[in-house]
């Protein structure tokens, strides 16, 4: 499988490119980012790679030039992985109609319902046509693998993870939509990718997939603002994952509140560091 090199910028000793591919699992042209630290360009070193899932209405550029990450992915040597968030330049009949269903709003599962179901695999898109091509074509270091993504992207980091054990080695999540089988996103969103049948919608939410999971044990960690408009409105919902977690032997959850913090980028840039440094810390241990 081959990628198209889009651009590149230099940046903490690094570059800061983007890639485009043709996806064979969703079907078009897919574009994502990819930041190779300065390891990997001058010495070739074989680094970590960490994915990172980004929310609703997001491309793959808000997280690159927002979330402040280049600094820290170049201290620890590691290759930083963003795709889209949903597939592009398709036509299909309402994709375009809200914020949170359809163009930007995948909610990285593969959908059964028609017309979404022909190119809406996000999941598998994810982890494995993406992992499959970052793996061919970078110096990434065998079974060396985290996620990690925000809101819609949190619940998707989290899926990702829990329905492939032992594919990645770190986990973590800013202001996950965690229980979406509960929440008035998930509810339009699986719903409309998934058909009316609530028990499949399951199979796609983190706080039910935890109280049934008995794969390699996990540590999950989960940030979330305690002014974030979203937590208030019941869209989030961390109180049922951290309860689900608490029943399960397999399944080590760290859940930390930031004071004052909202759901926008600003809370991503301040704890940022925070995560990358966890993620390195599991993937080199």
């Amino acid at each position: 499988m081959s990628m198209k090199l889009l651009s590149t910028v230099k940046s903490f000793g690094g570059e800061q490119r983007v890639y485009s591919h043709v996806s064979d699992v969703l079907g078009c042209e897919m574009k994502f980012g990819v930041y190779v630290p300065q390891a990997v360009i001058e010495d070739n070193k074989k680094c970590p790679v960490l994915y990172f899932l980004s929310g609703l209405t997001c491309t793959h550029e808000n997280f690159i030039q927002k979330a402040g990450m280049q600094q820290y992915a170049s201290k620890y040597d590691l290759i930083v992985v963003n795709p889209d968030t949903s597939p592009r330049n398709i036509e299909i009949a309402g994709q375009d109609d809200s914020y949170d269903f359809g163009s930007g709003a995948s909610f990285y599962v593969d959908a059964t319902e028609k017309p979404w179901s022909k190119h809406y695999k996000m999941f598998t898109y994810v982890t494995k046509e993406l992992v499959d091509l970052i793996d061919e074509n970078l110096p990434t270091s065998p079974n060396k693998r985290g996620i990690f993504g925000h809101s819609m992207g949190g619940h998707g980091a989290l899926i990702c993870a829990l329905k492939n054990p032992g594919l990645y080695q770190s986990v973590s999540a800013f202001a996950p939509i965690s229980n979406p089988t509960e929440c008035p996103w998930g509810k339009k969103a699986l719903g409309g990718y998934l058909g009316e049948n609530a028990n499949e919608w399951k199979e796609w939410d983190a706080t039910e997939l935890i109280k049934n999971y008995t794969g390699v044990p996990m540590q999950i960690f989960v940030d979330q603002g305690t002014a974030d408009n979203f937590l208030k409105e019941g869209q989030l919902l961390p109180q049922n994952l951290l309860q689900a977690a608490g029943i399960c032997d397999h399944i080590s959850l760290i859940y930390k509140e930031r004071d004052g913090y909202d759901h926008g980028y600003f809370y991503i840039n301040t704890f940022i560091g925070e995560h990358l440094e966890y993620h390195s810390k599991l993937l080199e241990g």
